[in-house]
């Protein structure tokens, strides 16, 4: 199966017509392809947009952040926020709940620039949680984990083994 280009992971918005403000994390490929102790990482990046406002924030992604970020979904399906990339080796993503129903998304670049930036969803869109489970299975078939940890190291997932 071919991998797609770009395939967003995570898709943070208003309603349509409500206001240009997004947050996505874009899976941009593998970092690297057929190199065994780099093929299960990600390469990605985080884009946050509103009036007059671009931020881009480079991260790579380790198999084991997906299964953070659904454990964060959990927490927001809870009716929680969410904090995301916590290592301290990225950016991390924190979605906080707000009074009137929707969120404040803020991503701060601790290991780079140090810049924090937040961009406020006061209408999001219905069914924006289960809309992330979505996402985040369509970024799990299209970049399944082919690398296994082993005893003796990591060794490649044969397909039928």
């Amino acid at each position: 199966m071919a991998e797609p280009s770009v395939l967003d992971l995570i898709r943070l918005e208003d309603k349509q017509d409500t206001s240009s403000h997004r947050v996505a994390v874009r899976v941009l490929g593998r970092y690297a392809p057929g190199d065994l102790f780099g093929h299960d990482c990600l390469d990605a990046e985080i884009v946050m947009t509103a009036p007059g406002v671009r931020a881009v924030f480079e991260l790579t992604l380790l198999p084991e952040d997906l299964e953070q970020w659904e454990a964060a979904l959990e927490a927001l399906e809870a009716g929680r926020g969410a904090h995301w990339m916590t290592s301290g080796r990225t950016p991390d993503l924190r979605v906080r709940r707000t009074e009137g129903g929707g969120f404040l998304v803020s991503v701060h670049d601790g290991p780079g620039s140090g810049v924090t930036v937040t961009v406020p969803l006061s209408n999001p869109t219905a069914g924006l949680v289960y809309r992330q489970r979505d996402l985040l299975d369509e970024v799990r078939r299209a970049y399944p984990r082919e690398v296994a940890e082993t005893r003796s190291g990591r060794e490649w997932i044969r397909s039928g083994a």
